[in-house]
């Protein structure tokens, strides 16, 4: 006879076995839901520990929040406004949007408004200011939101309708999502940055191969990657399709919290049995520096795969990507004593004021200057193709920002290569995409 009862009851232990061993981001997201536990598909309904919004994203979420019976603000410390894009205005219509946020803040009093003067690039500004800290639940209007999983928080990009639900109720709706692990292991060579390790894991898996799910680094190798790398790194696993990019939190992350925030923080670590759909294991000691060809960030080469010259007539060095003081240093080692090239165009964006200060401080301005490059005030600039650096039709920019589709810079017919800050340098000097070796 089959004991029926029995074979249920281990069918239940089995299931609660299998939906025990929960990821990173997953036991972030439990916890904000108030919840034991959850698995990858769940939906859940999660308390924030952040609102983002940009001048360009944020008139939209007021306008949308206007039609929303209750018209006050959830908490007006937990609601964090960056006017970056289009800084200092550069048109009517971006004064207009910029006018609509500052009234918006002085209407609710929120406490985190960062315009010219304060301002710097959104997802730069926010962790030097102490805004993100490990174990947050984070949403922003804007993609690159993903970038403070650095820290060890979950965040992520949403549309501008979600950012006014989330600032009016302090909730958002979440599908929970599955994860991928990628195991970092060994030490990367002389110019090999956290450019180049994400470059090279979109281009192994694709601009869809982590579509919706959660990308979690980690792995001895991890303790060789700076703060900014790792931003770096978190910043795009949004171009690889990714729902977040999250880092273990290591002493490097927790000096970084202490150095910048007063919040308290929480640490979350994977479980043992946690369940991933892949595994990479992805090797610094092997990576070199790495391009990514139009018009797509999987479009990958290392330098020395290039066998005919790509000649260039711009080179950008910023972007909430890679304009924090590690990459200005980076293109400053490169550039002292030499000089940008004859037709090219180089420009240098600070990510920040405090940024943009300590290159000065430290005479990176003056090594810029000196070289022949421009240094801009913070802005997110021609990195979506806003201003200061738009392409004619038929010219090519080496860039350090994050995107290269077909007119992302300005005419569709120009073109973008990304890269590190090293190799961006080193082709502003050489007028074609070169690696650091070849100068």
């Amino acid at each position: 006879m089959i004991d029926s009862e029995n074979m249920l009851s281990g069918a239940y232990e089995k299931m609660e076995d299998k939906i025990m061993g929960m990821t990173m981001t997953q036991k972030i997201l439990a916890a904000h839901a108030g919840l034991e536990s959850v698995t990858a598909g769940q939906l859940i309904e999660v308390n924030l520990d952040l609102v983002l919004g940009n001048d360009i994203t944020t008139p939209v979420a007021i306008r949308e929040m206007d039609k929303i019976e209750k018209k006050e603000v959830f908490h007006k410390d937990k609601i964090a406004l960056v006017m970056d894009h289009f800084i200092p205005n550069k048109d009517i219509k971006s004064a207009e949007n910029c006018k609509c946020v500052r009234d918006f803040t002085c209407r609710h009093g929120i406490t985190n408004y960062f315009d010219v003067g304060e301002m710097g690039i959104e997802h730069a500004l926010l962790p030097e200011k102490g805004l993100t800290v490990a174990g947050d639940a984070i949403i922003g209007a804007d993609s690159h939101t993903c970038t403070y999983g650095a820290l060890g928080a979950f965040s992520t990009g949403v549309g501008s309708t979600d950012m006014a639900a989330g600032m009016v109720t302090g909730k958002a709706w979440f599908k929970v999502p599955s994860a991928i692990k990628f195991n970092i292991v060994g030490k990367p060579s002389e110019w090999v940055s956290g450019k180049d390790v994400i470059l090279h894991i979109i281009g192994r898996i694709g601009v869809d191969g982590a579509l919706y799910k959660s990308m979690e680094f980690t792995g001895e190798g991890i303790s060789s990657l700076s703060m900014d790398d790792r931003f770096t790194i978190a910043n795009m696993a949004i171009e690889a399709g990714g729902k977040n990019g999250i880092f273990p939190v290591d002493e490097i992350a927790v000096a970084y919290m202490k150095e910048h925030s007063k919040r308290p923080y929480k640490v979350y670590e994977a479980d043992e049995d946690a369940e991933y759909e892949a595994e990479y294991t992805i090797d610094l000691g092997t990576l070199k520096p790495t391009v990514a060809f139009p018009h797509l960030p999987e479009n990958t080469k290392t330098i020395d795969e290039i066998k005919e010259p790509v000649e260039i007539q711009q080179s950008v060095i910023g972007s909430c990507t890679n304009g924090r003081i590690d990459d200005l240093r980076i293109a400053a080692s490169i550039l002292k004593g030499r000089k940008v090239a004859k037709g090219v165009r180089c420009i240098i964006i600070p990510a920040t004021q405090a940024i943009y200060l300590q290159a000065m401080e430290e005479g990176l301005l003056k090594i810029f200057i000196e070289a022949g490059a421009v240094v801009s005030t913070p802005t997110c600039g021609p990195c979506l193709g806003g201003y200061m650096g738009i392409l004619a039709a038929g010219e090519r920019c080496i860039s350090t920002t994050n995107r290269n589709f077909v007119g992302r810079m300005g005419h569709v017919d120009s073109e973008v290569y990304l890269a590190s800050p090293a190799v961006a340098a080193a082709s502003a000097v050489t007028g074609k995409i070169s690696g650091p070796d070849e100068l």
